[in-house]
């Protein structure tokens, strides 16, 4: 399951190749994805990427929207919200790329590449949504503590808040953002190593990410 470290990583590699490029349009090979209908796909077309973002496990594309013919650009942003759940996967391809027949959910179409969205086995956990403006952004945050940022203090109290083991307390995404099963398994009850845990991966994964785009 893709977590922090993980996300951070994605995010890092596709800072690189899609902020302040133009999305060309979206092609929605499974309609269970898609969880929004207002705005629609359409309104991302020849947008200009401004921005990408996690928030807790989902990584947010900040767009642009073009102007339509005759009109100016709407003036607030749309964010495109992917939640890649337990076995999303991104894969950077060549412009054009097809989607892969069964587990391919979606492609998005740069003029430099094209980023495709796959989600192995038969379920499909994945989400897809396109908002409008932070207001309704900041309404999908869950409202988890952020580890990285926190303090002991912060950390403990959070924890105190539901009568939890400790293990479901680090994955509750409403207590702790960004924590799932598989770093959740090498914390301790200190603050400190969860803190160490997910900077030690999420450096890591990000050097990585610099150089080539990450493939789980």
């Amino acid at each position: 399951m893709p977590e922090i470290p993980d996300i951070e990583a994605y995010i890092e590699a596709l800072r690189s190749r899609v902020v302040g490029g133009r999305l060309l349009g979206v092609r929605l090979a499974s309609p269970f994805l898609l969880r929004t209908v207002e705005p629609p796909l359409q309104a991302l077309e020849n947008g200009t990427v401004d921005s990408v973002e996690r928030l807790a496990k989902r990584i947010v594309f900040e767009v642009s929207p073009a102007a339509e013919r005759g009109r100016p650009a709407p003036a607030e942003p749309l964010f495109v919200v992917l939640h890649l759940m337990i076995a999303g996967r991104l894969h950077w391809k060549v412009a054009g790329a097809p989607v892969p027949k069964g587990a391919g959910l979606v492609a998005f179409d740069f003029e430099d590449g094209c980023l495709i969205v796959t989600e192995a086995g038969k379920k499909r956990r994945a989400s897809l949504r396109v908002v409008r403006g932070r207001e309704e952004l900041a309404a999908l945050d869950p409202g988890g503590l952020e580890v990285a940022g926190s303090t002991m203090a912060g950390f403990a109290e959070m924890l105190r808040r539901e009568n939890h083991t400790l293990k479901r307390a680090l994955t509750d995404p409403h207590i702790v953002s960004g924590i799932g099963n598989a770093y959740s398994d090498e914390m301790r009850r200190l603050h400190e190593a969860a803190t160490a845990v997910l900077s030690e991966w999420t450096e890591r994964l990000r050097t990585e990410a610099r150089q080539t785009f990450p493939e789980k």
